[in-house]
């Protein structure tokens, strides 16, 4: 129903001004505070009050009668909420704000203010009408839980800051060992070498040669661990292209092709020196009888994250393949013992040239998301 419509509903009661007329009667009852000002008259004064607005502000009908409203405001008033009345007094606008008024005895309250304006049937600006409501219990618990809130938000961040700075801490503790551990390495690397090229006994400098290779992987992990931003985890990709470049270049024979097919596939950890070894194993094998034989080959090597598990393919193609280690031999066992630690599953697959190996590492990426 549209305001004059609804106005126009009054004409039906034929109230007579005075004491007979209900709509008086009800404005001076109700507990809302109610004025009305006119702005016909100098600066907009009240010309009428209730008797709740006399209560709610504790003045007297006399001290409020003739003047303008804003006698309510104070030096807590917010400006933007009262040149927002004043340009809906100009523009013969309602609005409805909730500003900060002042008691006769000085006691702030918050008031929800609504303002009307009344016209005739002709358009003329005949007053204005207010209804206010003290609304602080409402105020002071939104400013309270808002003040709670922000203390909470504070809490939290400060919180995540000291956890960041604890982290950043256990980040660069890490570094720092994998660091060390990688220098150390390197120079056990190193003695093992200058122990093999001494070594008159083939069988002890292979040995040798074999023990140092190891070391080796263990340092290429423990370098790569220290680069890492994310401490806890490694890229298994990575290592494998490491430890694969790292025994191509180290079997001496330039007429062994290295051919790379790899994503990254991130890992714990904590199972990198493990991986690192399996790998180390695993490639070395494949390319022993090829670095035997004469002749061009190439050795591939894919690493694909495989839904929660990480596969790696280990693929000679050229003259000599190599068979599964024995059980019984230091390879085999250490082998086996390995995939146990990392429950890993290792196949040599037959091949009418070459070897092909595939090692799948469970709890890859995806179930680590998943446990997240």
């Amino acid at each position: 129903m549209e305001a004059d419509e609804a106005w126009r509903l009054t004409d039906r009661l034929q109230a007579e001004h005075g004491k007979g007329d209900p709509f008086a009667a009800a404005i001076r009852a109700t507990r809302m505070a109610m004025v009305i000002t006119d702005p016909r008259l100098p600066d907009n004064p009240i010309v009428f009050v209730n008797d709740a607005f006399l209560r709610m502000t504790g003045y007297d009908r006399t001290e409020v009668m003739g003047v303008n409203c804003r006698f309510l405001q104070g030096p807590g008033t917010d400006r933007g909420d009262v040149l927002s009345i004043r340009e809906a007094i100009e523009g013969r606008r309602d609005i409805a704000v909730d500003l900060l008024n002042y008691r006769k005895d000085g006691t702030t309250f918050w008031n929800a203010l609504y303002m009307s304006p009344v016209v005739n049937e002709a358009g003329e600006l005949l007053y204005f009408f207010a209804s206010q409501l003290d609304v602080t219990d409402r105020i002071d618990a939104d400013l309270r839980i808002r003040t709670e809130k922000a203390d909470v938000e504070r809490q939290v961040a400060e919180r995540t800051r000291e956890l960041m700075q604890a982290l950043e801490a256990r980040t660069l503790l890490g570094h720092e060992v994998d660091h060390r551990v990688k220098n150390n390495l390197q120079v056990i690397a190193s003695l093992l070498g200058m122990e093999a090229r001494a070594m008159e006994d083939p069988r002890a400098r292979l040995a040798l040669r074999t023990m140092q290779e190891r070391v080796e992987a263990l340092g290429t992990v423990h370098k790569q661990l220290y680069q890492t931003a994310d401490a806890t985890r490694f890229d298994v990709a990575e290592c494998a292209r490491a430890i694969a470049t790292d025994l191509v270049q180290a079997s001496g024979r330039a007429d062994i092709h290295l051919s790379l097919d790899t994503e990254a596939a991130l890992f714990p950890a904590a199972k990198a020196q493990p991986v690192a070894l399996m790998l180390n194993e695993v490639v070395r094998e494949v390319l022993r009888p090829a670095i035997a034989a004469e002749g061009e080959g190439s050795l591939g090597l894919v690493t694909r994250p495989d839904g929660r598990d990480v596969r790696v393919e280990v693929m000679y193609d050229g003259t000599g393949s190599a068979e599964a280690p024995s059980g019984s031999g230091l390879v085999g066992r250490l082998i086996k013992s390995l995939s146990r630690q990392l429950d890993a599953d290792v196949e040599w697959l037959p091949m009418g040239r070459g070897t092909r190996v595939t090692i799948r590492l469970p709890h890859g990426p995806a179930a680590e998301a998943a446990s997240a």
